[in-house]
């Protein structure tokens, strides 16, 4: 039999200009009184965590901070955050300031905190033992400061696992926040290159949601076998598509502009809010898949706008490295909403056929200034069957693209994404 039923789900949200320095009051309504407030050390510097913090105890809350969240978490920062708040707590709630490293930081700290085990017990197997949760998780608001990850609306907490090389996660309706506090001011003062990687984000998930799997094109599911991820559905669709109108108008102005005007900011922050309600409860599929193997190998590539201390691959940066190839792969599954995706993001977009979602993709790749392809972030063809080894393992995404993916699949899809242009 074929599924008939779809599930929807999001947190509760607070968006707007300001909305940062409401957090007292609606944490009082929950009856907290501890709280810790999760940050990093760039968003610290610039005071954002500061003035969160400072709202919070003109409320009457203890706040303890911790700014030591790594970009990129791997197992081994996420360890170093949840013995600080076992340490120093106990909590009645977390707060994380920051973007998705912070909010997935603060994530692994609600579940760890009040649920027996270590990471890796929870980490999605086959790496981990995909342990559920036993108890509820500490209370979690979602501050996000970049316009990008949609970590503040999704059951999702990824990390690198260091000893395997590989880029995993844990994956709970648990882990979704109780509240997402949007506020366009702090995500404002992103630099340049975070604006397109963290954009790139935004625009793979309305697009990886949108033409994903159709729901009912899954078989059939007992209600304690439901995933958060079912499949694009009407009520996703929705939110990507004007996600897609939002960046057409938007983006190319965030990331020339560096300082973000304040409307631009508010649309960059709504089409960050609206594919996160799409994608958290779509899901995503190729293009995520092969970005964990891209970032988790990173050699030494080191991108502008992010800590130089070590080298990374954004995480928006990796997703949108193969997007273009993994699109002209999926059109034959439903040629009708590529070229609709393509139109949504670039209404000059001409033609038919698989071309016109990947052509779109790279031109706007290129205006915002990101690389050229896998090539330049360190990679080459010696790569490919090790890159493509990491993608496989992420089946619980690769499930939801909307045509079945073999490795050979993947293995023509990264190495047609050395360069795009």
């Amino acid at each position: 039999m074929s599924e008939t039923v779809f599930t929807y789900a999001a947190p509760a949200l607070k968006f707007g200009r300001g909305a940062s320095r409401e957090l007292g009051y609606d944490l009082t309504t929950w009856g907290a009184r501890r709280v810790l407030l999760v940050t990093d050390p760039g968003v610290a510097a610039v005071g954002h965590a500061a003035s969160v913090a400072e709202g919070l105890q003109d409320h009457g809350l203890a706040v303890t901070t911790y700014d030591q969240t790594h970009v990129e978490p791997t197992d081994a920062s996420l360890t170093h955050a949840v013995d600080f708040a076992r340490a120093e707590g106990p909590f009645d709630a977390v707060v994380a300031v920051g973007g998705g490293s912070s909010i997935d930081t603060a994530k692994a700290v609600a579940l760890l905190v009040t649920n027996p085990g270590e990471l890796m017990d929870y980490i999605n197997a086959p790496v981990g033992k995909a342990r559920a949760p036993q108890h509820p998780l500490l209370p979690l608001v979602a501050v996000p400061t970049t316009t990008g990850t949609g970590s503040e609306s999704t059951t999702i907490c990824v990390m690198d696992v260091l000893s395997l090389k590989v880029k995993t996660g844990i994956s709970h309706p648990a882990l979704r926040p109780r509240l997402a506090v949007v506020d366009p001011d702090l995500s404002a003062t992103q630099p340049p290159g975070v604006t397109a990687a963290a954009g790139m984000d935004i625009l793979c998930h309305a697009l990886e949601s949108y033409t994903a799997r159709w729901y009912a094109d899954f078989d059939a599911k007992l209600p304690d076998q439901r995933v958060p991820y079912c499949g694009s559905n009407p009520i996703a669709d929705l939110w990507s598509e004007r996600a897609l109108g939002l960046l057409a108008g938007a983006f190319r102005s965030a990331v020339r502009e560096g300082g973000m005007a304040p409307e631009v900011a508010e649309q960059m922050a709504m089409a960050a809010t609206f594919a996160g309600l799409g994608f958290g409860n779509a899901g995503v599929h190729i293009p995520h898949a092969n970005a964990y193997p891209i970032a988790g190998r990173v050699r030494d590539f080191r991108p502008a706008g992010y800590p130089g201390d070590e080298p990374i691959v954004p995480h928006g940066m990796a997703v949108a490295l193969t997007a273009p190839e993994a699109f002209r792969f999926t059109y034959d599954a439903a040629p009708d909403r590529h070229l609709r995706a393509a139109r949504l993001l670039d209404p000059s977009a001409e033609g038919d056929g698989p071309d016109v979602l990947p052509r779109t993709l790279a031109t706007l790749m290129r205006d915002i200034g990101l690389p050229n392809g896998l090539a330049e972030v360190g990679y080459g063809e010696a790569d490919v069957d090790d890159l493509v080894a990491g993608a496989v393992q992420q089946q619980r995404l690769l499930a939801t693209a909307p045509k079945p993916v073999t490795p050979e699949d993947l293995a023509g899809i990264i190495g047609s994404s050395m360069s795009h242009w």
